[in-house]
């Protein structure tokens, strides 16, 4: 299934209030671990196009009338500590989740 498809889904679920724990687990370490390498494209290149940028990680943008660009990323020492917190509550299936995000299917 690709990245897309499971977006599709997750986005299906969300709607319908269906969002699961392993929902939660997934998304916080896409963004404890994503690249920002967008973010940054955003504000460097003039004709980057928004709807092929992922921009999950961005918080915030500001310009000011000198052209100085500020961007402000999520916090991800919050989200690494809400992951550390489910893992705490039940270690091994985060643990094999975070093994099978890196390709280890040793399990």
């Amino acid at each position: 299934m690709s990245g897309k498809q499971k977006d599709a889904l997750l986005k299906q679920r969300i709607r319908d209030g269906q969002i699961s724990r392993e929902d939660v687990v997934r998304r916080l370490a896409e963004l404890a671990f994503g690249r920002a390498n967008d973010c940054v494209k955003l504000v460097l290149d003039e004709n980057a196009s928004l709807d092929k940028l992922d921009l999950s990680l961005l918080s915030e943008v500001k310009r000011n009338d000198k052209g100085t660009v500020e961007v402000r990323l999520i916090d991800r020492l919050r989200a690494l500590e809400q992951l550390q917190l489910l893992a705490s509550e039940n270690g091994k299936d985060v643990e094999a989740f975070l093994l099978a995000l890196q390709g280890d299917h040793r399990q």
